[in-house]
């Protein structure tokens, strides 16, 4: 009688498929626009209540000097960083190809953008210092008609530049309340200058908002508590002095986007990789 030995299953063994998307690179691409993504939100949100807060939605006349509307300006920079951290974040986490290939292409533009601007405001720069008289002009026009705009001058003079008007505290005679013939219908602004334009003194705890009054008139005192530099000579002179920092930071700026622009690529060439392994 032949006995007949019970075969043992074969067992095989499998391989585990390893991933060809790097874990690593994915979320720290998401990780780092998830950052942008509520910063682009906040800042926008900023924007479009200041915008609200001063009715221009439904008073689109007076967007006439949008481009110089702090409020408007927060808009357009937290819609570009929203939607770059938007395509990134989502692209990265959800393996999208597409928003990686946007997130990259919006990068490339912004690089892009940068660099010209920065040959074009050096080959240019006479131009971009005329621009930027105009500008500060109209702000001193219409401060006391756009509070962004008010606070903004009044922080450029006060706390960033010490300076006072754009080429010294004459220039104020331009602005309706501040000129020396604004006498005879009784502003009692007329001839001076704004609290932002006085040095603040050591023991000066509560902030003297009539500190400007008068000072430009004839017979006023020569030793004035203004600032007598004005503020495009003040920022030519900040810029000069802080010339390594400024430029450290817009290299530092650039470098990011270049690493972004290559992750994004490298992700999506992993993708491509894993996918081809399905088919």
């Amino acid at each position: 009688m032949t006995l007949t030995l019970p075969t043992m299953p074969t067992v095989r063994k499998y391989r585990r498929e390893t991933t060809e998307v790097s874990s690593c690179l994915k979320y720290m691409i998401f990780g780092f626009n998830v950052l942008f993504w509520m910063l682009g939100l906040c800042i926008l949100t900023v924007g479009v209540w200041a915008w609200s807060e001063k009715d221009i939605f439904n008073n689109l006349g007076k967007v006439a000097n949008a481009a110089l509307d702090p409020a408007f300006i927060l808009i357009c920079v937290g819609t570009v960083t929203f939607v770059i951290g938007f395509t990134g974040c989502v692209g990265a986490l959800r393996e999208n190809t597409c928003l990686l290939a946007t997130y990259a292409i919006f990068l490339s533009a912004l690089l892009l953008f940068e660099m010209t601007a920065g040959i074009l405001g050096f080959i240019f720069k006479d131009w971009i210092k005329a621009q930027a008289a105009i500008g500060f002009q109209s702000f001193i026009i219409h401060y006391r008609e756009d509070p962004d705009q008010q606070n903004l001058i009044d922080w450029i003079q006060e706390d960033w530049l010490q300076c006072c008007g754009i080429e010294g505290p004459k220039d104020w005679d331009r602005n309706n309340y501040f000129n020396c013939s604004s006498r005879d219908v009784g502003s009692r602004e007329a001839c001076g200058v704004p609290f932002s334009c006085c040095k603040r003194q050591p023991t000066e705890l509560i902030t003297n908002k009539q500190c400007g009054y008068d000072v430009r008139k004839p017979g006023f005192p020569k030793e004035r508590q203004i600032y007598e530099r004005g503020c495009l000579r003040a920022g030519e002179e900040w810029i000069e002095g802080n010339l390594v920092l400024v430029a450290a930071v817009k290299v530092g700026i650039m470098i990011l986007q270049i690493l972004g622009i290559c992750f994004a690529q490298n992700l999506r060439g992993d993708i491509f990789a894993q996918k081809a392994k399905w088919h």
